[in-house]
């Protein structure tokens, strides 16, 4: 199964609170921090809801 590397390159300050909570889903804290999720339907909606503050690579 392949698996998915977010990074978020920007702040969410500014963002709406929906999007602020899906970075918080993705254990997203702080910019420069990664996480790495199994790439299911659920995280690809997640990471499409937010793409301009994350930035995602296949591993």
């Amino acid at each position: 199964m392949a698996n998915l590397k977010v990074t978020l390159v920007k702040s969410t300050i500014g963002s709406k609170k929906d999007q602020i909570a899906t970075v918080a889903a993705l254990g997203l804290t702080k910019i420069r921090s990664e996480k790495i999720h199994n790439d299911t339907p659920q995280i690809r909606g997640m990471v499409k809801k937010v793409n301009h503050l994350v930035k995602v690579e296949e591993i």
